[in-house]
């Protein structure tokens, strides 16, 4: 089975994007295959509302969303982190979400399982708006949205890797994977 993970922090190994390898552990573990996007490396440009996907089927701009556009067919899973800015998610995984536009008709994501993770700099830095945008998002891909011991996975953290010292955080990435892996495994079986 296939799952990918999706790093919307422009960050290089950002706080949220350890998370999200965290998270992703689980499936190693079980023999997965690992699709990791990590956005602070890829070029998604935002969806300039061409429209010309509507009638070609594909998004006329040529970028690195070509690769996530299979992935989103290819798996069976996906897990998406981002660090809260404005209260929401990062404009990279912002142009991501819009751009899902172009094969939104196609359904890629349709009955797959998700999970996600958002981290802040302070205890009311948006986190839970910027998971609920998330999971907004993938209810309306049709994706199956799975809780980690709450919801997805909420954490403060400011400089990079300071959510290393966080233990717990760190465990609650690996039970929102292994939650994510287990309805999954279900709705394949």
């Amino acid at each position: 089975m296939n799952v990918i993970g999706i790093s919307g922090t422009p960050r290089k190994e950002g706080n949220s994007e350890i998370l999200l390898r965290y998270a992703l552990n689980p499936f190693e573990d079980h023999g997965w295959d690992v699709k990791l996007f990590l956005l602070s490396e890829l070029k998604v440009e935002p969806c300039n509302a061409c429209e010309s996907c509507k009638e070609s089927g594909t998004c006329a701009i040529d970028d690195d969303m070509q690769e996530i556009y299979e992935a989103f067919g290819w798996c069976d899973a996906i897990i998406i982190s981002s660090p809260v800015y404005s209260r929401n998610v990062s404009s990279q995984l912002l142009s991501v979400l819009d751009r899902h536009y172009a094969v939104n008709m196609k359904r890629p994501l349709e009955g797959k399982v998700g999970g996600a993770i958002a981290v802040g700099r302070g205890t009311a830095g948006g986190q839970a708006l910027t998971i609920n945008a998330i999971y907004r998002w993938m209810l309306s891909c049709g994706i199956v949205c799975v809780p980690g011991e709450l919801n997805g996975v909420t954490a403060v953290a400011d400089k990079p890797g300071d959510i290393l010292k966080q233990e717990k955080r760190l465990r609650q990435a690996k039970i929102l994977g292994s939650n994510v892996l287990k309805v999954a495994k279900r709705l394949r079986g």
